[in-house]
């Protein structure tokens, strides 16, 4: 990857996998000199010995959020935040999903209203408002990515443990405590809806997208959350520990740009 940019974008679970990839990558070079910078919602780890950037931009439903009279609008049909800050890399990651389902307005939910289709709403059905907003990346991707010079990777569905019973055990069991891995390979939760609807838009793009179909081996990670690190303060059972399963994720994305 010598001379080559790398942009994760996405929310905080993307986050979890560029810092990961930022360890992973200091580890193998420990001695070389980087620069680690942050502008904004854009953050850019160099090694300049190797000219690679690793840059992440956050950005937690790829469509555009706009602040018009009547409040904050999520724009499901609208993408242009990826026309100034989504080019001109060679390896471009995307995410999305763990803000599609928070509820609270303010700090949880940063819109008041949805628009689709010319149409404002206050609410709509969060699977269906995601299948329009990742149709409307899939759109940019297919008109906008050279396949010659750029690679583009979907990060998948990144899961969570606060219901116990996907695993067997009660309701009010979550991820908090538990140090050990699901046994086998399947979980007997089944996997979240918003995996099928990935796969659909990824099988109706006309330029190539490779899934870095992570779901079901962090499904299995119940014990990989930083919840036991909250004390009684917390419980996150969404991200992940470092080192722990997003270190996984990127050694997925090395043998994948490895064997391209």
């Amino acid at each position: 990857m010598k001379g080559k940019k790398i942009l994760f974008v996405g929310d905080s679970i993307s986050l979890n996998m560029w810092e990961s990839l930022l360890c992973m990558v200091h580890a193998a070079v420990p001695e070389s000199n980087y620069s680690l910078k942050s502008k904004g919602n854009h953050s850019t780890f160099s090694l300049p010995e190797f000219g690679v950037s690793l840059e992440y931009s956050h950005n937690v439903y790829l469509v555009d959020l706009v602040k018009e009279d009547i409040g904050v609008v999520l724009k499901l049909d609208s993408i242009e935040n990826g026309n100034y800050s989504w080019k001109g890399y060679d390896v471009l990651i995307f995410n999305s999903w763990h803000w599609w389902v928070h509820t609270s307005k303010g700090k949880n939910q940063p819109w008041e209203f949805i628009e689709s289709n010319g149409k404002i709403f206050e609410d709509m059905d969060r699977l269906v408002a995601f299948k329009e907003a990742l149709s409307t990346w899939s759109g940019w991707v297919d008109s906008n990515v050279e396949p010659r010079t750029t690679r583009v990777f979907f990060q998948g569905i990144s899961p969570v443990h606060y219901d116990g019973r996907e695993w067997n055990r009660s309701v009010s069991t979550t991820c908090k405590g538990e140090t050990t891995p699901v046994n086998g390979t399947i979980y007997p939760g089944g996997l979240p809806p918003a995996v099928a609807i990935v796969k659909q838009v990824l099988e109706t793009m006309s330029k190539p997208v490779s899934l870095l179909d992570i779901t079901m081996l962090s499904l299995l990670r119940k014990d990989g959350h930083p919840s036991v690190y909250y004390g009684q303060d917390g419980n996150d059972c969404s991200h992940w520990c470092l080192a722990g399963p997003p270190d996984a994720w990127n050694e997925i994305l090395f043998a994948l740009l490895s064997n391209s």
